[in-house]
């Protein structure tokens, strides 16, 4: 099913399947519906988990094959991303060069805290506009310092890193039937990308369906296809192996903004762990979360049918 894909060069950070679990006590306290159950990516054992873990396992696989040193990539001060990129470089023995956004914290926490303790260094810039060109700096100097530097983008958002969520797809259809829907957070692209990907080459008529943690949906869906459109070679297929694969993105649930929650996620937040013990990050999965809760109560599923959250880690976030 997963073709060319399954012999992409791979690290093996975290090799075991994530569980997926019912959630019995949320659907009942907001009023039934469909049968709702969660894809933990939380749980992965690598680094406080997530789904960076995923990509970091292709990605890091390339940057080896590739002969780099040095992994150089960017985000906020409290990026998951960046902080599974400077421990996977911490396990592997390569160095590791952050740009973050943002003002150098007096106090590190969180994300901030673990990048520090894994020993990356840290850039800092004002804005999002200016991490691109940092990190193409922060890459120049490691190539004249006698360093082979290898650069990711934001999030591994790119069709190398989209391709470990075909294989996530694949994972998840050895462990329950396809579900109806998949509901995930959705910010840069790549995680939704893999996910449409992954149901398109199994065949699967589930529907997925991205919550956005920042972007509008016109600009996050052409994100996404642009992901895709790359995806295909990689999986030995044409770049319109995917044009016809429906990409939904809902971004009633931003809010005034990216890491800024509302009352909805604040919500979903507490009830989620309230009924299930489980934790979600107020930048990504509690807007997330928010919005499946909103799309049940509105009656945007059949009862017959089943909803699955992939819960896509960041809880390392509610320490910030």
């Amino acid at each position: 099913m997963i073709g060319s894909l399954g012999s992409l060069p791979s690290v093996p950070l975290a090799p075991d399947a994530t569980p997926v679990e019912e959630m019995n006590r949320l659907r009942a306290a907001i009023g039934g519906g469909p049968r709702l159950v969660v894809k933990r990516d939380d749980t992965i054992g690598f680094a406080f988990g997530g789904n960076k873990v995923r990509k970091m396992r292709l990605v890091a696989g390339d940057a080896l094959r590739s002969g780099a040193d040095t992994l150089i990539t960017c985000g906020g001060i409290q990026s998951n991303h960046a902080r599974v990129t400077a421990a996977t470089a911490a396990k592997l023995g390569l160095r590791c060069v952050l740009v973050a956004n943002g003002v150098r914290p007096e106090r590190p926490t969180a994300n901030a805290l673990l990048d520090a303790l894994v020993g990356a260094q840290v850039r800092y810039v004002s804005s999002r506009d200016e991490r691109e060109p940092e990190m193409a700096r922060a890459a120049d100097e490691s190539r004249a310092a006698g360093s082979r530097p290898y650069v990711i983008p934001i999030g591994a958002s790119t069709p190398l890193g989209a391709a470990a969520f075909v294989l996530a797809v694949a994972e998840l259809l050895s462990q329950i039937d396809p579900p109806d829907v998949i509901l995930h957070s959705t910010s840069s692209g790549g995680t939704q990308a893999g996910l449409v990907a992954g149901c398109a080459v199994a065949g699967v008529k589930t529907r997925v369906i991205g919550i956005s943690a920042d972007e509008t949906s016109a600009s996050l869906t052409a994100q996404v296809r642009t992901i895709l459109t790359g995806l295909g070679p990689l999986a030995g297929l044409g770049p319109d192996a995917f044009a016809a694969a429906q990409v939904i993105v809902d971004d009633r649930f931003v809010g005034e903004g990216y890491g800024i929650p509302t009352e909805a996620s604040r919500h979903a937040l507490e009830l989620t762990a309230r009924t299930e013990a489980l934790f979600l990050d107020p930048t990504y999965t509690a807007k997330a979360m928010a919005g499946l809760i909103a799309l049940v109560q509105a009656g945007t599923f059949k009862a017959d049918e089943t909803v699955l959250f992939w819960h896509t880690g960041g809880q390392v976030g509610l320490f910030a």
